[in-house]
């Protein structure tokens, strides 16, 4: 992958990050009694998180110093 589709899974993932975010938090208000389904979403968010920021690695190189 080239730095500009990288940049786009970057944006869709972190799109994604934010919906399920939005998801878990609907959930939480309505007192959803399904607690499983509540840990399955923020699972998949944390495993979109390292997602991100294994792109964010890959786009931004550390600087040796």
């Amino acid at each position: 992958m080239n730095d500009e589709e990288l940049r786009k899974r970057l944006e869709a993932l972190r799109i994604e990050h934010r919906d399920l975010d939005a998801a878990i938090d609907a959930l939480a208000s309505a007192n959803a009694i399904d607690q499983l389904q509540i840990a399955r979403l923020k699972k998949r968010k944390l495993r979109l998180k390292d997602q991100i920021a294994i792109v964010e690695d890959y786009l931004i190189p550390d600087i040796i110093a």
